[in-house]
This record gives C-alpha cells, structure tokens and sequence, in this order.
C-alpha cells in the first residue's frame, strides 16, 4: 500500500515513510492510494472471529508487507488487550464504551497502535532516534503518554492549551516521566495544533530532531479507529435493522475512520457528527461552506478543534461531492446546558452515566432516531465518566466510583514546561 499526499498526488511514500514523516510536505495529510474491499462472508461471519483477527483483517492491507504477519499481530493482541462492549439504553439506542483502556479514554487503540507500528520500525535500526509531537485538547496526550512510555529510541513532546483540559486528563499526560515530556502552552487547542504543524514544516528543527506526530493526522493513529465499527457490528448485526453511529467529534479522526469501513464493505448505513459548540462540520453540511473559526472552550473539551484536520480526508473518501457526502454523514451541534441536561436526563431515566462527550453524541443520535425512526442508533462513549468527574458529579448530583488507576494517577506530581509562543518551542526541540 502506497500513502499519496493530499496536496500532491504524485507524492507517494510507504506505509513506514508516512508513519515516520506524520505529514507529507507543506503540512499536507497522507491518504491511503488504494481502497481494499472485504468479502461479504467476512463481514456475515464476523462472530466466528475474535476481535484481533477482526482487527488484522481490517488493517493488513493499509500496512501491508512492512511489517511481517506474526509482529503485526503481536501488535493488536498488545494494543486491543481490553473490551469493547456495546451496552443497551433502551429499545433503539446502544452506546460502544470506548474507556475500558489504559486511560480510560478511545484514543488509546490509535496511541497503541502507533507506538506498536513505530517501536517496530526503530528496531529496524535505520531511523536513528525519533521525536513523536502531538497535540492534544484532552485525551490524545494521555493515552500517547501511556503508549509510547519507555518504548526504546523514541521520545515523546505534548502540547496541550493550560486550564482547558481536565484535572485527571493533565495528570495523565504530565505525570509518567521517562521519554515523556509535557508543554503547557498559554493558548488554546487550535494554537497547540498550529505549533506542531509549524514544527513539521521547519528545516532548522528537522536537521535536529526527526519529528513525527501521534496526533490522528498519522496514518497508524487514524487507521485503527476503524475496528471499533467493526467489533460493534459484530454485536449488533442481530439488530436486523439499518445502523447508525453517532460519533462526538473534534479532530474528526474518528468518524472518519468509521466511514473508511463503510466503504471496505461494513455494513453500517449512516454517520451522525455530534459537535459542541465548535461545529464548523455542522454549518458546512447547512451551507455547502467550509469556514473554520477559533475554536471555543467547552464542557467537552476534547472536541473544542476549530479547524478539524482529519476533515479533508472524508471530503477525499466522497471525491469532494457534497451531495454524496451528505446522504451519509448527519450533523448537529449542542450547547453545554444541553450537555448537562442530557447527562442528567439519562443517569435520571436510564441510570446510565455518560461523560460530556457522549452525552453530545446521545444528543445527536436523539435528532437523527426523531427523523428516522427505522434505525438502530449506537452513540460512541470514547471517555470514562471519571475523567471529566467534576462537571458529571455536579450534574448528577451524586459520586462517581473512581477507578484505581485513576486514583494512583491523581496522587503523582505534575511535571510540566509552560510556553507561549512557537519560537519557545522551537527553542526547547532545538536543545
């Protein structure tokens, strides 16, 4: 498999070159040259296969013969080590946990993953020492953190925007030590994103530093995504009725990968992105006009991205057609006040306690059932309550149990080095 980039198309490099590289040249995103499609029998015998052979299926084509069988399936055993559970709220509505993770939050499929893809890659011995950079408006850094920690011959740089993640998602990512290192910048998400791109594009860094990102931009953090559709299916196909995901989106690595599986064959019928209020894909779908804003701070702060990347990939699966783009893919957008009163509503009528991120995606997957009744509706939890505990506990108006690896977590010193600006960060890559 061949990975083009998004700006030149007669740019072309290997699944390892654009996992390495992270973007292509002139901060453009690598997208898969070919599409491969799976057989209808895979998909009717899904529940004979367990989810890492589910896994390998899926992904074996994007990686293709660069890493050998057995390591790349040593790689999903390691990285998918937990369960993916839909869970029933009530005769037409599902929710997929994503949080049964390392750090209780969806992103650690794609932190694994890469870190798996990445580590292998060193090994090789060809690469020399390798700087992951990410971003992250509240999960990514986390779960980066975790998967990438002492792995041999990488070093890992977060950014994330001061005051506007979680108190447990800060810890997370500032706490481990080792190859990690955390950069508390006086800005927002969109600013710590900008930084990084800029990074990849500067010579004077790449002469010092052999830079690649964690972020969902990486073609080994955007991949994987997929198999959380398919592990649902896999647990819904008994429904007997059209499917459709509702996914709380930010960076829209996520949904994204979620219609990449539709297009290989998955059998799901419909996409919803629920956004907060940094819904540029919402007022795109309205208008047929593109224009990011900056991005605002909300209860659901891992979807405050407004400019979302992964954004140009979907356009590129619909060869840019609007029209075909939205029969499939759905959008709404909510307020913080509807978050709460959704995260209420449902622990009061269901006793089913969702983090702000799922409650946006209850509440767009409730518009589109009101529309469209015939479906079944699964909306993704991608974080455990625990994580955004303050705000649910308020909500709710009771205590949530807190987890033991969270507990151990919160009682570990913060490390962190604040900046401002670009050339501060250029300044610490370059020592």
């Amino acid at each position: 498999m061949k990975y083009r980039s998004l700006n030149d198309k007669n740019h072309k490099v290997s699944f390892e070159d654009a996992v390495v590289r992270g973007l292509a040249p002139g901060k453009a995103l690598y997208f898969p040259e070919d599409m491969p499609k799976l057989s209808q029998d895979f998909f009717k015998n899904l529940d004979k296969y367990s989810k890492e052979e589910i896994a390998y299926e899926a992904i074996k084509a994007f990686v293709g013969d660069e890493i050998e069988k057995n390591s790349l399936q040593e790689i999903l055993k390691k990285t998918l080590d937990f369960e993916f559970p839909v869970v029933s709220i009530s005769e037409n509505i599902g929710t997929l946990e994503l949080f049964h993770g390392p750090t209780l939050a969806f992103k650690d499929v794609g932190a694994g993953f890469m870190a798996g893809c990445l580590g292998h890659f060193v090994k090789k011995g060809n690469l020399g020492r390798i700087t992951v950079l990410v971003a992250t408006s509240g999960d990514t850094g986390g779960a980066v953190a975790n998967g990438f920690l002492g792995v041999e011959g990488i070093d890992v740089v977060i950014l994330y925007p001061k005051g506007k993640v979680s108190e447990i998602q800060e810890k997370q990512l500032t706490t481990l030590g080792q190859n990690i290192t955390a950069l508390e910048v006086n800005g927002n998400f969109d600013d710590c994103q900008d930084m990084v791109k800029k990074a990849f594009s500067d010579s004077g860094i790449s002469e010092k530093r052999q830079l690649t990102s964690a972020n969902s931009i990486n073609v080994a953090r955007w991949l994987p995504q997929m198999f959380y559709y398919f592990f649902a299916y896999k647990q819904l196909a008994e429904k007997k009725k059209k499917l459709a995901f509702s996914v709380p989106s930010g960076n829209f690595g996520n949904i994204c990968a979620g219609m990449l599986a539709k297009q290989m064959g998955l059998p799901i019928d419909h996409f919803i992105a629920s956004n907060n209020k940094n819904n540029v894909v919402t007022r795109y779908l309205k208008s047929k006009e593109y224009t990011p804003k900056q991005s605002v701070q909300t209860i659901s702060n891992a979807m405050d991205v407004g400019n979302p990347s992964n954004f140009v990939r979907i356009l590129e699966l619909f060869d840019n057609e609007f029209d075909s783009l939205s029969q499939q893919l759905s959008s709404f957008s909510y307020s913080d006040k509807e978050t709460r009163k959704a995260i209420k509503e449902v622990k009061q009528k269901y006793n089913y306690v969702m983090d702000p991120h799922g409650a946006v995606g209850y509440l767009g997957l409730q518009d589109f059932l009101a529309e469209n009744p015939k479906y079944y509706g699964t909306f993704l939890e991608t974080a455990h309550p625990v994580k955004f505990l303050q705000t649910v506990e308020e909500v709710i108006g009771e205590k949530v149990e807190i987890p033991a690896s969270i507990i151990e977590v919160m009682n570990k010193e913060k490390k962190s080095f604040e900046i401002s600006d670009y050339a501060e960060l250029k300044d610490f890559l370059m020592k």
